[in-house]
């Protein structure tokens, strides 16, 4: 609070007189009447001799008037305190028999004199100055002793009120409280400096850490990689594979400490829409940051890149309004028991056009990678340091615009297009059929077709259905393999 105005009186406004104007007969010594257009300059009476000044006695403010009396008149203008009580209807000055309403009267059953001369005004000025001197401990002390007595107060105290505010384990707030420390924020670096930030989470007690392929792709080769967890211990960490397709990727931390407690992985074929999620990163650098949605929608086919010009990735993704930026990439999305069901891995954004790279922000249009396929590939990772995906051994046309996925029909050799010896080929499928249904959902186009083979294993058994010549064919196929990437 600033003091610069302390001890220098404002300006006093003009104000009502605090007595009534005295008659004609009281006021011979009242000094000359301003010129008009002048400021009214109030003259202080000459200060009585040492010893004979009257004693001025301040009737306590928390005190009320007796029934029938009226108020105690109190200074007011530029600082009286407290301010003067309503003006005094027509009807009770007097007009209707006697003094004015309320007003005590003598024994005689007449109304009090007035005070002569200027000792009301004397009084009125004496008792402004001495207010306006005291007012801020005056006020002070009547709020003290207005509280005191338990009346006029104006605080509220909530009632009950615990004395440790407790979070339950199960709310939003407990089930971050519990995921933070499983949380990194993993800093990538190249050689020639070119690098960014992301995240990934606890994957066992050895100290592997998974993530987004396209968070650690700059220091995949001979490049720097650190882990900082949300007690801002940090950790070197180095890359034990990668998948670019799915763009999944595992670190390990060079020196682990002892007591990492992984994220437990939920089972994300069980997620429905409109289930409770929780995302956890560091959108634009800022650690430790968790916001919440919803599942949105389920097998969102998501075409996704870093933004370097490289292959995309292809997921089935889980669609979330969950706020995720750019430096959530590789954070675990969790459902509402706390169970990692996905990774987050791209945004669709207004100001980007598209999926994945960029710096454009969240517009509620988040995705992740399932975790079920995400663990697939992660085990895969850490056991052999490469990927393995599932194939029906075709090339798909990605541009084509047709409802389905279109197998190619030019670019290459025919048994280039479709190997006769995979799962396609021995299923009669050829070159210039549109694959329309996949394990019983329906496919509109080449990324999707691709999105949905990934969220299975090399040998599985999955029913296809394909259109050739208008007329459709459901065969079944078993997916073969490929080991990393092309």
């Amino acid at each position: 609070m600033s003091n610069e105005n302390e001890g220098t009186a404002a300006p006093t406004p003009p104000a009502a007189p605090s007595v009534p104007p005295a008659p004609a007969s009281e006021t011979q010594d009242a000094a000359p009447a301003p010129v008009t257009g002048e400021p009214v300059t109030q003259q202080l009476p000459p200060t009585p001799a040492p010893g004979t000044e009257p004693t001025q006695q301040i009737p306590p403010a928390q005190v009320p008037p007796a029934y029938g009396q009226a108020p105690a008149p109190a200074a007011h203008g530029a600082e009286g305190w407290p301010p003067p009580p309503p003006t005094v209807p027509a009807y009770g000055a007097g007009g209707h028999g006697g003094g004015a309403w309320g007003a005590p009267l003598t024994t005689d059953g007449h109304p009090a004199p007035k005070p002569k001369g200027k000792g009301g005004l004397v009084a009125a000025v004496l008792v402004a100055a001495l207010l306006a001197g005291g007012i801020g401990g005056g006020v002070g002390y009547w709020a003290a002793q207005r509280s005191d007595n338990g009346t006029g107060s104006t605080t509220i105290s909530a009632a009950n009120t615990p004395k440790d505010l407790k979070r339950e384990a199960g709310s939003i707030a407990g089930l971050a409280a519990g995921a933070l420390p499983s949380v990194v924020t993993i800093e990538a670096s190249a050689g020639d400096g070119e690098g960014g930030t992301g995240t990934g989470f606890v994957y066992d007690q050895q100290g592997h850490i998974l993530t987004n392929n396209h968070v650690v792709a700059s220091a995949a080769n001979g490049g720097k990689l650190f882990a900082t967890f949300s007690d801002g211990k940090r950790y070197d960490a180095e890359v034990v594979g990668r998948a670019q397709g799915y763009d999944v990727a595992v670190l390990k931390l060079k020196n682990p400490p002892a007591g990492l407690k992984p994220l437990p992985l939920g089972d994300s074929d069980k997620v429905a829409v409109g289930d409770s999620t929780i995302a956890i990163g560091a959108p634009f650098g800022l650690s430790n940051t968790v916001t919440t949605g919803i599942v949105s929608a389920k097998n969102r086919p998501v075409a996704s890149g870093d933004g370097s010009g490289s292959k995309n990735s292809y997921m089935s993704a889980l669609q979330t309004d969950a706020s995720i930026n750019p430096g959530n990439s590789g954070g675990p999305l969790l459902d509402g028991r706390g169970a990692v069901i996905g990774i987050n891995s791209a945004i669709q954004s207004a100001g980007n056009g598209g999926f994945g790279g960029g710096q454009a922000g969240s517009i509620g249009l988040g995705f992740a990678i399932p975790v079920n396929q995400a663990k697939n590939v992660a085990e895969s990772l850490i056991k052999t340091g490469k990927p393995v995906y599932p194939v029906i051994s075709v090339s798909v046309d990605l541009q084509a615009k047709s409802e389905g996925a279109k197998i190619s029909e030019q670019g290459a050799a025919a048994n280039e297009l479709v190997d006769p010896n995979g799962p396609a080929g021995k299923a009669g499928l050829k070159p210039g059929d549109i694959i329309t249904e996949f394990g019983g959902k329906p496919v509109d186009s080449g990324p999707t077709l691709i999105s949905m083979i990934w969220t299975y294993k090399p040998g599985d058994t999955v029913k296809l259905t394909y259109l050739r010549g208008g007329k459709p064919t459901t065969v079944d196929i078993t997916l073969g393999s490929r080991v990393g990437d092309k």
